[in-house]
């Protein structure tokens, strides 16, 4: 069986080169790329995402990312967000007092942490939701995350195109989201590919559901 053909979208946000060479090393075939036609047709596409949500969004959009995303879902093929990544991937994103339009592929607002110390970075365990087959193999197991601002809150009902989702939780100053898989859209809030072990199986995981696309 050929390996899973994969492409990390290149629109100009995200540290694309760790998350390639992560992927490769899980055994996928990986094209870094903003070409519309290669992204809509790839076994699976990743959204990395640093920064700003409003800056990410506008770098989407310049590479007819948004577009590529809903196709794809459209279709049922499957889509990883990682970082502001996943944060785009909802309704809407709060920052400096700017209100940015996201995605809308799932209900919610991202705005910043409710903890004394943001960013939140560094090491953090999550509670993977029941039967998740990202966190298959890793319970109890720590992930990278460096973020100020995150989702906290998930609407369980109504969650998107494809329902149920299976929301996984982290805490810091509360709980907000670390990971969400549903359907063919799956997003993480912490960096798998900054992960050690555990993020390289998290990938893996991904990875093994593109075989047989």
């Amino acid at each position: 069986m050929t390996s899973p053909d994969v492409v990390v979208l290149d629109y100009g946000f995200g540290n694309v080169r760790s998350a390639v060479r992560a992927l490769e090393r899980v055994g996928a075939t990986v094209e870094l790329t903003a070409d519309a036609d290669r992204a809509a047709a790839a076994d699976g596409l990743v959204v990395p995402g640093v920064g700003a949500f409003a800056a990410v969004m506008a770098g989407l959009r310049a590479v007819r990312g948004d577009q590529i995303i809903d196709r794809r879902l459209a279709g049922g093929r499957p889509v990883l967000g990682i970082c502001v990544g996943m944060q785009v991937m909802f309704e809407t994103g709060e920052e400096h007092g700017q209100r940015t339009e996201g995605l809308g592929e799932w209900p919610g607002v991202v705005d910043r942490l409710a903890a004394p110390v943001v960013p939140h970075m560094g090491w953090s365990t999550v509670e993977p939701a029941e039967g998740s087959v990202l966190f298959d193999g890793l319970d109890g197991a720590h992930f990278y995350f460096v973020h100020s601002y995150a989702a906290r809150s998930f609407a369980q009902l109504g969650g998107g195109r494809f329902t149920p989702p299976q929301v996984t939780w982290a805490d810091h100053g509360g709980r907000f989201v670390a990971a969400v898989e549903n359907g063919p859209l799956a997003a993480t809030q912490f960096h798998p590919e900054k992960s050690g072990d555990a993020g390289a199986q998290l990938l893996a995981n991904w990875v093994a559901t593109l075989k047989g696309l």
